[in-house]
């Protein structure tokens, strides 16, 4: 099952929904950057978080992205989506290894620690938006409901997983944001309340064989669902040698030119698919030229 994300709303539009199966995304994100389970877990929540909120987006070209910054042996995360569905992203230190939460669970609270969690949204407006509040638990979904909460005036209920396999592949991947619209009526949140503490693990329904489409059923099908839009989703990065060679040309003349008086090829690496770009010194006799026009 490729991965996708649906686009929902229930109760007349009162509430609106987002649900998505991500796990090649986290997979693929995974086997670029050799994360470790705990960093794989903590790295895919974010991932599948940040492609939901990325299609919440309008524009075209709208970029959102999310870093969380911890006190935690993982350091921190930063993940960028945009509007279609596309997403990418890194884990500061990813093999971090800890050992299983007091729920038996991998550690990704223990993982970041205390710390910040920032989202910057930019929407082709002169500035970009920012709204920053702090980790709750480090567990991601919670950090999030949090941040729609205190930063977007918008209660939500925000659930993340990733379930891996023993040869610590990704099993299972996904999750669902829910939010309550302006003018929500009360006996509508109460009892969404109820059926929401009923899902004990979003992995778990995931791993049985339900789709975004059975698990939005579940818990909204007596709001009158209607699925709006099913967008795919994928780990993509748009970096290219032709782009990290602009970047090339920006760090200056003086920089470029100390690259060549080494004599030896240069490596540049994209922090956010860990793909490696070489440069000989010829490339780099080129690229001077064109700093120096």
């Amino acid at each position: 099952m490729a991965d996708y994300i649906l686009r929902a709303t229930a109760a007349q539009g009162q509430i609106r929904a987002f649900a998505a199966t991500t796990r090649d995304l986290v997979e693929k994100a995974r086997a670029s950057h050799n994360t470790s389970p705990v960093a794989t877990a903590a790295l895919g929540r974010l991932l599948t978080g940040a492609a939901m909120m990325g299609v919440m987006m309008k524009g075209e070209d709208d970029l959102l992205t999310i870093k969380i910054q911890g006190d935690g042996p993982i350091e921190g995360l930063t993940v960028t989506a945009d509007s279609k569905g596309d997403v990418k992203g890194y884990a500061f230190n990813p093999s971090v290894m800890l050992p299983p939460n007091a729920a038996g669970k991998l550690d990704v609270g223990g993982a970041l620690g205390v710390g910040v969690l920032s989202v910057i949204k930019d929407i082709g407006l002169k500035e970009p938006y920012v709204g920053q509040t702090i980790l709750v638990t480090g567990e991601i979904a919670e950090d999030l409901t949090y941040y729609f909460a205190t930063s977007e005036q918008t209660p939500s209920s925000v659930a993340l997983g990733v379930l891996m396999n023993k040869d610590n592949t990704v099993r299972q991947a996904g999750g669902f944001i829910l939010q309550m619209m302006p003018g929500a009526s009360e006996a509508v949140i109460s009892q969404l309340e109820i059926r929401l503490k009923e899902i004990t693990s979003v992995t778990k329904l995931l791993d049985v064989g339900n789709t975004p489409e059975t698990i939005l059923q579940y818990v909204l099908g007596d709001f009158g669902l209607e699925i709006n839009d099913r967008i795919p989703a994928r780990f993509y990065c748009n970096c290219s040698k032709e782009r990290v060679e602009k970047a090339l040309i920006s760090v200056g003349k003086k920089e470029i030119q100390e690259m060549i008086d080494e004599g030896k090829p240069v490596e540049v690496n994209c922090h956010f698919c860990n793909q490696n770009y070489s440069f000989s010194v010829e490339e780099l006799e080129a690229i001077l030229k064109k700093a120096v026009r």
